[in-house]
């Protein structure tokens, strides 16, 4: 794996060889001296947070007028698989990445991200939630800046469960009783469950479970525990308290219900929270209600998520000094609380939440203890590679109903096969 060998001083060009130094630092130049023609691949939701984004690469060319940002909107389904094989080809991947949270570790185990330890990107680290710095850190070294962070919380329409007459929920159990008592007394739908893998978490994580145990080096995923808790989500959905979710496109259809006002209780985090403040009919943030996200038996559990800022190792030494000041600006205090004034984005600064507009962001507010009292994810290479086999598992027992534990089985098995096959099962 290339690695810069003595780390990136202030003094040299950062993201350089150490090697390569006296060349001069982008802070002894102008603005205007600094010039390259940099690729992002921004992996957000291309019509609610896209322009967004947008807005922050225009505000950073104004005052760099000849550093030139190619920006490609990539979607989140395709971009994990689409940077790996661009660098593994050593062709057509982006200087910069947008990347989820759980791909940082693979990226940087097969030598694709330069690792920035001792440049100004993690000069000022301590300022970052440790939770959300986690997930760039692999055997020691740094390969990302957490850009965002979130977690999943329950919505809800609070005009719908005031008419109900009914308490936000803090338990599964409850919620299953307040999604009923809604359907009774107002007509509209209580519960949208999503069936994927990611939405399955809360459930497992409620009942003490977890997908693999990185300690003991064993795959735990199908876990009594988990059997559990995928059984609660189940009889959601069997018990007519959850709408019976799409066998496609299930996301955008719970969005479209919740935003229409059609369902009055889903699971999902900060990233929607512009497109539900936008919609038409929904009646704007004031109506949206934040609360955690139910606990089972043990807890109540939510997975810690978010996406980092990465640069691909093949970046020209040339494009270096720009491509630190391109994320030094869209990672600013003043750049996060932007996002989350905008879109309701959490910080993973905490200079930032001291900032008035994120003081006084209800959004926030209402997100950042549900964001701290997260699960981490096992941060290991094949983090990533975790969610193909529990989207499919959701979609067989949440849409197809077919048997929590017979399905829990197969992806224990995917996982040993494919995944993790060093690590032991049950």
């Amino acid at each position: 794996m290339r690695h810069i060998a003595k780390g990136l001083a202030a003094a040299t060009l950062a993201l350089s060889l150490a090697a390569c130094g006296g060349a001069e630092t982008a802070e002894e130049k102008a603005p205007a001296a600094l010039s390259a023609e940099l690729t992002w691949w921004d992996t957000s939701d291309a019509k609610n947070e896209g322009p967004v984004f947008q807005e922050l690469i225009a505000q950073f060319t104004a005052k760099h007028p000849n550093v030139k940002i190619n920006y490609q909107s990539v979607p989140f389904a395709d971009a994990q698989n689409k940077f790996k094989t661009a660098a593994a080809a050593k062709t057509g991947a982006p200087d910069i990445l947008r990347a989820e949270v759980a791909w940082v570790p693979e990226f940087a185990s097969l030598g694709y991200l330069y690792s920035l330890d001792g440049s100004d990107l993690t000069a000022d680290e301590a300022d970052y939630n440790p939770a959300a710095l986690a997930s760039n850190k692999l055997d020691g070294k740094t390969y990302g800046v957490p850009q965002v962070t979130d977690s999943l919380a329950l919505l809800y329409n609070k005009e719908l469960v005031e008419k109900a007459g009914v308490e936000v929920p803090k338990t599964w159990a409850e919620l299953k009783t307040a999604a009923q008592t809604v359907k009774q007394k107002t007509g509209v739908d209580g519960l949208y469950v999503n069936p994927a893998g990611y939405f399955t978490l809360p459930f497992l994580y409620g009942e003490g479970g977890d997908l693999v145990d990185t300690t003991a080096q064993k795959i735990v995923v199908n876990s009594e525990q988990n059997v559990a808790g995928l059984k609660i989500a189940k009889d959601l959905i069997d018990s007519g308290a959850a709408v019976k979710p799409s066998a496609t496109d299930a996301y955008n259809t719970m969005m479209t219900l919740f935003k229409e006002k059609k369902v009055a209780f889903i699971v999902n985090g900060p990233w929607e929270v512009g497109n539900v403040k936008s919609a038409p009919d929904f009646g704007g943030v004031e109506n949206l209600g934040i609360a955690p996200v139910p606990a089972g038996s043990a807890k109540a559990g939510t997975p810690i998520g978010g996406h980092n800022y990465v640069v691909w190792s093949g970046v020209p030494q040339e494009k270096a000094a720009a491509a630190v000041e391109f994320i030094k600006h869209m990672n600013s205090a003043e750049s996060q609380a932007f996002l989350a004034d905008k879109l309701g984005l959490l910080p993973t600064r905490q200079s930032a939440y001291d900032i008035e507009s994120v003081k006084n962001n209800p959004v926030v507010t209402a997100f950042k203890p549900v964001s701290a009292t997260a699960v981490n994810r096992p941060w290991i290479p094949e983090g990533g590679q975790f969610f193909g086999a529990l989207d499919q598992l959701a979609t067989e027992v949440l849409v197809q109903d077919e048997d929590p534990k017979a399905a829990l089985d197969a992806v224990a098995a995917k996982y040993k096969a494919e995944v993790v096959p060093g690590y032991a099962t049950n």
